[in-house]
């Protein structure tokens, strides 16, 4: 395989044509073979006759459900949008770093009464 054909693919072939005939009649067969074999082709016959039957019904609840995952998206987005400009450090290591500088800094009343380790070499 060279990178051309990686990047590009092959061009698609047509489902008459003698050079992929075979290629496709085998292809077709096995997606049928699974198809059967996990019973998305009875779901699909199912979906297929209740959108006949209830078409409203179906419409409603395939927009319905798209229009629900668009707007969780869009509130997942705004929350994470809105943590990350929030005055409280967000990530753990920051919460470290700060708390290992208060634990370094000695205390004003430490540095009264014994004196500053780091000046007197205590």
């Amino acid at each position: 395989m060279g990178i051309k054909k990686i990047i590009l693919g092959e061009p698609m072939p047509d489902k008459n044509d003698p050079k992929y005939k075979q290629r496709y009649e085998r292809d077709v067969e096995a997606g049928r073979k699974f198809a059967n074999a996990s019973g998305l082709g009875w779901l699909s016959g199912r979906i297929t006759i209740f959108a006949k039957n209830h078409k409203e019904a179906f419409l409603i609840i395939t927009f319905g459900t798209v229009i629900l995952l668009f707007s969780l998206n869009i509130i997942g987005m705004v929350m994470s949008y809105r943590a990350s400009h929030s005055n409280q450090p967000a990530q753990s290591v920051q919460r470290v770093d700060s708390a290992m500088r208060r634990q370094a800094s000695p205390k004003a009343s430490d540095i009264i009464r014994h004196g500053n380790p780091r000046l007197y070499g205590e």
